[in-house]
């Protein structure tokens, strides 16, 4: 008897490896030649649309029916004003139909839409399937063409993220960490990575250039190796908070500070312990797509992920996690401990408000 959503997996690694590869391309051709300026975001940009159009084409022929919660929509591209405007959208059709054109590979589907071009206008109607409002009931896959946009002009942490959710459970999650180690004992060594979690059949990890899954289990981690895993915009999550956190802890480790979802993937195959997301803002929701996959893949490697009260992060409330209270993701053995600090500082904090 086939595995649940053995044909979901397939597809998800397929189209996350292709967005992969062309993600890298963008970076090596268009950032390390130096042809942009610093405060110039037109390689993610590009790179965003076309990795979004790549994975939805896939997804759109092989499941058709399925609704897409994307981060991107084709209104710019849809109707250049510009020639910029213009040269994007060609960028973003070339870019795309180099991902696409490729034929299948051995665990490939040509009806899945890879092995032929596709049409400017085909393009633009899959990247605009992420519209999708969500729900709490059915199907919908939940995607980040490019998560951690600094990481990625930087040279640093990013992945490309997809999640499938069921009835508001995350079920399946891929994600492509292009430039995270292979091995993190040799940051040095090779680099790409992918991660692979379906809800009960535990989480895995390969190469990107290797089809071998090795299955990923959380390991006890000792008191006096804890070690915080955090954003490493300090606009994305109080670095403060997590001082202050650490220190009640007795964490004597400097944090892992890294963009993007790449911190769960960390976390997963036991970097650190804890993976700590305090906002920043007040009224700050997060997004779906920034979460998903690495939740289910944190579970399934052995870990325990909640909001900061320790409650279960709800994806059927729309595009949002809804009201945002935080995220921490952790060893099982330290998540227990990590909330009730956590609530003792907020509550500490609120006692100081009153007073003053």
């Amino acid at each position: 008897m086939a595995a649940a959503f053995a044909l979901e997996k397939q597809v998800a690694i397929s189209a996350v490896l292709r967005a992969c590869r062309l993600t890298s391309s963008v970076f090596n051709k268009l950032v390390t030649a130096e042809t942009v300026t610093k405060n110039d975001k037109s390689p993610v940009t590009v790179a965003d649309y076309a990795a979004q159009a790549v994975i939805n084409t896939l997804l759109s022929r092989a499941f058709p029916q399925d609704p897409i919660v994307g981060e991107e929509d084709a209104k710019v591209l849809r109707a250049p004003e510009t020639e910029e405007h213009r040269g994007l959208r060609a960028h973003v059709v070339a870019l795309a139909n180099d991902a696409l054109s490729p034929p299948p590979t051995a665990d490939e589907r040509a009806e899945w839409g890879v092995g032929a071009s596709r049409t400017a206008d085909e393009l633009l109607d899959a990247i605009d399937r992420g519209m999708y409002e969500g729900g709490s009931t059915g199907r919908m896959w939940a995607l980040d063409p490019i998560d951690g946009t600094k990481g990625f002009l930087r040279g640093g942490q990013y992945a490309v993220c997809l999640a499938l959710i069921v009835d508001s459970v995350v079920e399946l999650g891929v994600m492509g960490c292009p430039n995270l180690p292979v091995d993190f004992l040799k940051p040095d060594g090779e680099k790409g990575c992918l991660f692979v979690a379906v809800r009960g059949q535990g989480a895995a990890t390969r190469s990107l250039s290797s089809p071998t899954l090795h299955a990923l289990t959380l390991p006890p981690v000792p008191a006096s190796s804890y070690q915080l895993l955090e954003s490493l915009e300090a606009a994305h999550s109080s670095h403060s908070f997590s001082a202050l956190f650490s220190q009640k802890l007795g964490i004597t480790r400097p944090p892992l500070r890294m963009d993007s979802q790449a911190k769960y993937c960390a976390l997963a195959r036991g970097e650190g312990a804890i993976y700590l997301r305090m906002p920043t803002g007040v009224g700050y929701r997060e997004k779906i797509w920034d979460h998903a996959s690495g939740s289910v893949l944190v579970t399934e490697a052995g870990g325990v992920i909640t909001d900061s009260r320790g409650l279960p992060l709800n994806f059927g409330l729309g595009r949002t996690l809804g009201e945002n209270f935080g995220i921490v993701a952790a060893n099982k053995q330290v998540h227990a401990r990590a909330i009730e600090i956590h609530l003792g500082i907020t509550l500490q904090g609120i006692e100081q408000d009153v007073i003053m």
